[in-house]
């Protein structure tokens, strides 16, 4: 089984395992697929499982006070969703939908509990994960909470997943600039420009609608601290 078919192999909390350890925890996997637009799960539901993504892209909504669903973050390559209600044992509170074709591995929570027995070093890995995605979400909240649009573009380019090269980053937009603009607070036209802006100052390259190479790391994390 090659790293490509063996789903732990590519998750983080999953890479201080050994290649026998993995195949022994990939036995308590259940393989699902799930079609573009289709709701993985939703607010209130029973869920007692734990997604690992293995291709594609989910995204992560919540009922907003107005009535609006505000997305929370996307999930990609490699992410984990479900975490909270696995630690918690409370029941979703967000949408979760996919924004393509994706392809997941679910393990049970009662699995997962006996594996985490097992396996000590998954916990601690699973918190470092949520330590990371929480200090993502504390820059782009210092971002947008601040009246500059371009630290809160600059703060979500930076968090995107993808691969870096010698120092130059490529990451893809996960959605539609009209999604992006609305989890930003701002307008597709303002994120147009701004993203054009920072183009035309060489910090990053647009190709296409949603791919971008990050040129300039260091100045687009400047960008991202809120003056």
């Amino acid at each position: 089984m090659s790293d490509d078919d063996l789903c732990v192999a590519r998750v983080p909390i999953f890479q201080g395992l050994t290649r026998q350890e993995q195949l022994h925890v990939a036995e308590f996997v259940r393989p699902t697929c799930v079609e573009k637009g289709e709701t993985v799960y939703s607010p209130g539901q029973p869920v007692s499982r734990l997604l690992v993504m293995h291709s594609g892209h989910l995204k992560v909504s919540r009922a907003a006070a107005n009535g609006q669903d505000q997305i929370l973050r996307t999930v990609t390559d490699g992410d984990v969703v479900g975490e909270r209600a696995f630690l918690t044992g409370h029941r979703p509170v967000d949408l979760v939908v996919a924004l393509e074709d994706s392809r997941m591995c679910v393990f049970n929570h009662a699995d997962l509990s006996a594996l985490l027995r097992d396996y000590p070093d998954i916990s601690q890995r699973m918190l470092r994960a949520l330590s990371d995605r929480l200090s993502s979400v504390e820059r782009l909240l210092a971002a947008i909470t601040s009246s500059n649009v371009n630290a809160r573009v600059a703060a979500y380019l930076l968090d995107l997943p993808g691969s870096i090269r010698d120092g130059v980053a490529t990451v893809q937009l996960p959605m539609a600039k009209q999604e992006v603009a609305a989890y930003l607070g701002t307008t597709p036209e303002t994120l147009s420009r701004r993203l054009a802006a920072l183009s035309a100052s060489g910090i990053i390259e647009l190709h296409g609608r949603r791919d971008v190479t990050i040129r300039a790391i260091d100045a687009l994390e400047c960008i991202a601290i809120p003056r």
